[in-house]
């Protein structure tokens, strides 16, 4: 590939050039991590100490009750990891009902947040598999950064401190979360400087213990007695069956290369078939920021959503298959349906039977991770466990109440998750490890920058950069303030409905970048990180 490295857009970052290299959205974590590379580990171990860090520096999108994915090149093969948790045993439709009755539609009520949104926690042993797999340091040594910069404490980076103050409202009344994410009764504010040694305790615990501490030792112990004394369902029990899965991606081909997301229950696949839709369309012929490009993007995306809000769950809940979705006749009648002088709203196909944290980490050796954590809607559950700075995910939010739905909440079921990590090679040659965190918007962000890389050769801060769109679940689309007028007008001439949401946790999303510049990995590689983040990129 050959990049313009022009970057037409407004922006405060360059791209860093380094034959190791982290990327992520807070500076002090992607230190971290390179603190490592330094002291002689690898991509993994810089990967799981910049992860461990992010927990501490912005616990908004993140924790140690986080679910996470990743996928990794090891020099010969990308591996996929599922560090995703199931709903607790004692869940079922009977269990919500009793809890919270039903809706008008005679439809279950469940929470979005609180215990009944906590689905088995995965990170740290998504951590431990990762590091058991492939780490090159003791995992004490990985743990340490990020449990000296808790112990230490850290001075509040201004994005991280809004979206902190955002959250208090919906979640100040939650078990265990003003005692910790509230010191003087108020959320702390840029500049102000927070501890969290609660949080460097358990991180120590893990280095001496391992990750399986946090599922069947003292730690487990503490996250299913606090939540059996203030009614939460997980129990030990929940925590003790739990293990990650190594799975196996799944892969579409664009413009010459191989895209690779992990398979559902995550939504990677939705950008996967957009791109196989798109792949029918000549885009380079368009000018890139026009109306007609973002059109087809659009298009491709919302019949992608279409499919996937209506297929994607477990995959033993599924009633078509990956491959099924992604056939490249049923793709290719996909992309015959969108019009291109107008917006549609699409249904679904029938294919034939048959608040998150992203990094990414690259060393001189060729090994790349690209690793996604969440605790979802910006500090999860907003259950914090006292002693241990546990916050916990909600993904339990994202099961369905319909006992139609392939995503219906059962116990031991995974929910519909949407972070997603994801992997480009070509001819079967790593080429890029990335990923844009926020929510629905992840694989939107994926198609977004890898057409203007490939399609249009930007380089990747520049398509970083680029002013995004947002397709909605109504199909309604967010534009970013910073697109051109001319595509804004020539969008609303085509029919689609352009709208503003108001969403302090997920906005446009943040996306982090490490492209291999040579088949030689000695060479080197070049990272992008979001402006949209307080992030960076940083190598040596």
């Amino acid at each position: 590939m050959t990049f313009n490295w022009h970057n037409p857009y407004p922006t405060t970052r360059i791209p860093v050039f380094a034959r190791n290299v982290v990327s992520t959205s807070h500076p002090i974590a992607a230190q971290a991590g390179v603190r490592i590379l330094l002291a002689g580990g690898n991509a993994i171990d810089a990967a799981i100490a910049t992860a461990a860090t992010l927990t501490v520096v912005e616990p908004v999108s993140n924790g140690l009750g986080s679910d996470a994915f990743a996928l990794v090149w090891d020099g010969q093969q990308v591996h996929g990891l599922d560090a995703s948790g199931p709903a607790p045993h004692a869940w079922n439709l009977e269990y919500f009902r009793q809890r919270y009755g039903e809706d008008g539609q005679g439809h279950v009520k469940r929470p979005v947040r609180g215990w009944d949104a906590v689905t088995v926690p995965g990170a740290v042993a998504g951590w431990a598999a990762l590091h058991e797999r492939f780490g090159k340091l003791p995992f004490a040594d990985v743990m340490e950064p990020a449990a000296e910069i808790a112990e230490r404490g850290i001075t509040l980076a201004p994005i991280v401190a809004h979206k902190w103050a955002a959250a208090i409202p919906a979640l100040h009344d939650q078990p265990g979360f003003a005692d910790t994410f509230m010191p003087g009764g108020r959320a702390p504010v840029t500049g102000e400087k927070f501890i969290f040694k609660e949080a460097a305790r358990t991180l120590r615990l893990l280095g001496q213990q391992g990750g399986r501490a946090y599922y069947e030792g003292e730690i487990a112990e503490a996250i299913a007695g606090y939540a059996k004394a203030t009614g939460g369902g997980l129990a030990l029990d929940d925590l003790r069956r739990y293990q990650p899965e190594w799975v196996k991606p799944i892969t579409q081909r664009y413009r010459g290369h191989e895209v690779h997301e992990i398979p559902p229950a995550g939504q990677g696949i939705a950008a996967l078939i957009a791109l196989g839709i798109l792949e029918h369309f000549a885009l380079a012929a368009l000018p890139v920021d026009s109306a007609q490009s973002q059109h087809l993007q659009i298009e491709a995306m919302k019949l992608a959503f279409a499919d996937v809000y209506r297929s994607v769950a477990a995959p033993a809940s599924m009633a078509v298959t990956p491959e099924q979705m992604l056939d490249p006749a049923y793709l290719a009648n996909r992309a015959r349906l969108i019009d291109p002088v107008k917006a549609s709203h699409p249904g679904f196909g029938m294919p034939k039977s048959g608040g998150t944290v992203y990094l990414t980490a690259a060393d001189e050796s060729g090994m790349m991770v690209s690793f996604i954590q969440s605790n979802y809607m910006g500090f999860g559950s907003g259950i914090v466990v006292p002693g241990y700075g546990i916050s916990l995910q909600n993904r339990g939010a994202g099961f369905s109440s319909d006992p139609a739905s392939a995503n219906v909440v059962a116990q031991g079921k995974k929910p519909f998750h949407t972070i997603i990590p994801a992997f480009l090679t070509k001819d079967g040659i790593p080429q890029m490890s990335f990923g844009v965190m926020g929510g629905d918007m992840q694989p939107q962000g994926h198609v977004q920058t890898l057409v203007r890389m490939l399609d249009y050769q930007q380089q990747p801060q520049a398509a970083c950069d680029a002013p995004r769109w947002k397709v909605n679940r109504d199909f309604s689309v967010d534009l970013e303030s910073t697109m051109n007028a001319e595509a804004v007008s020539g969008l609303t001439g085509r029919g689609h409905a352009l709208k503003s949401v108001e969403d302090p946790y997920m906005d446009f999303g943040s996306g982090q970048f490490i492209w291999r510049l040579s088949d030689d990995a000695d060479h080197g590689y070049v990272a992008a990180s979001d402006s949209r983040r307080d992030g960076h990129a940083v190598g040596f």
